[in-house]
């Protein structure tokens, strides 16, 4: 029989964290965060890191294992995280992996082999970022110039698959459409059950501006500060948003005005590029905050799916 998992993905602000806990409390459960930002010791206000008290009730893993002036991939995510499934699961517990990032989150439910062609979240930030302010057309016009094949085969909205087959021929100089790459098949060596959790995007926008409020009422900028004599220009760690933002302010490149602005812009972005990301996966139970009157029955009603889908009762 094939081991278990829940996955719980979504928008940043959406309550991912809150129903991971709700969950593990209720099914013996150990928590996997794949978040590619909470790897970072230190960096706990900015990347909204599980609050102490919850990590001593419910065991997480993969969080505060990395050095902010160190480098983290996803392929060492990958690694990491199917051993720790394996040794939860060992324990008679159901993981509960958590997380917006992505690539992360694929990493697990789909098949991606990185021993052909790695990632680079620097490249795929800047391509997201193209699609976001200039379109799809444009990012899609990118890939018809170095691999019409692909281009032809892809369509301008699956920006997903657009971006990896630029990124491919970034690193590899080799066309994506040569190279056997399994980035849509779905991993089937685990039985997993997946969770995306949304709310309206007005409603979400708030939250997330309100959240990037509470940030620097909740000492941001001092664990910036810190953070910053730690690491250089180059390191990975500060490509965070909100880090990113606040190192221009301290780098007297942005006001303060203009970076509070900035972070809650940027947040907002990422959030939508989350959603467009985790959309293409057709095996996600979709649960939508606006159909509900209050959060709790969200929890009731995924508590009581997973509970069937655990013992098989469907």
């Amino acid at each position: 029989m094939k081991k278990k998992c829940i996955v719980i993905v979504g928008p940043t602000g959406v309550g991912k964290t809150r129903l991971s806990i709700f969950l593990a409390k209720r099914l013996n459960s150990q928590i996997i965060s794949a978040d590619s930002m909470q790897i970072y010791k230190y960096m706990d206000i900015g990347t909204a890191k599980v609050e102490p008290k919850y990590q001593k009730e419910i065991k997480h893993h993969l969080i505060d294992i990395v050095e902010p002036d160190e480098n983290f991939n996803v392929e060492q995510f990958q690694s990491l995280c199917i051993e720790k499934i394996e040794e939860i699961s060992s324990k008679n517990k159901i993981p509960i992996i958590v997380g917006g990032t992505g690539l992360y989150i694929n990493s697990i439910t789909h098949k991606l082999e990185f021993n052909t062609v790695k990632s680079d979240e620097k490249l795929r930030y800047e391509l997201e970022d193209i699609a976001e302010s200039q379109g799809n057309q444009k990012l899609h016009e990118i890939l018809e110039d170095i691999d019409t094949e692909s281009a032809n085969k892809i369509h301008m909205n699956n920006v997903r698959r657009v971006i990896r087959a630029i990124e491919v021929y970034k690193l590899t100089g080799h066309k994506f459409s040569e190279i056997n790459d399994k980035f849509d098949h779905y991993n089937d060596d685990y039985d997993f059950y997946i969770i995306g959790l949304n709310d309206d995007r007005h409603i979400l926008y708030e939250r997330i501006n309100q959240r990037v409020d509470e940030m620097i009422g909740e000492g941001f900028m001092a664990e910036c500060k810190y953070i910053y004599e730690m690491t250089d220009e180059n390191s990975q760690s500060i490509q965070a948003i909100g880090y990113r933002e606040a190192f221009m302010y301290l780098n007297n490149e942005i006001s303060f005005k203009d970076m509070v602005s900035l972070m809650k812009k940027n947040s907002r972005k990422y959030a939508k590029r989350q959603l467009t990301w985790f959309r293409q996966d057709e095996r996600i139970h979709w649960m939508n905050l606006e159909d509900f009157k209050k959060f709790e029955d969200i929890e009731q009603i995924c508590l009581e799916n997973v509970k069937e889908w655990l013992y098989d009762k469907r």
